[in-house]
């Protein structure tokens, strides 16, 4: 998959990423490199977390499926 980040520089001086597609997902780094490689892991976490919630509300009756994309 593919999402679009947007960088942006603080007052300190820290590169701040943020993904517009998923609230609430930032990250940030003194580098730009270092700020897009945080972010990466921020994404997949991101997506982690909202793939368990949806797991724990299917009820108890359904067998969830994984598919990869």
């Amino acid at each position: 998959m593919m999402f679009h980040v947007v960088l942006t520089k603080d007052e300190d001086g820290w590169i701040v990423a943020e993904c517009p597609a998923l609230p609430g997902c930032f990250s940030q780094r003194k580098s730009e490199q270092e700020a897009l490689a945080n972010i990466k892991e921020a994404i997949t976490a991101w997506l982690w977390a909202e793939d368990q919630k949806a797991a724990a509300a299917l009820p108890s009756d359904e067998t969830p499926l994984v598919v990869a994309v």
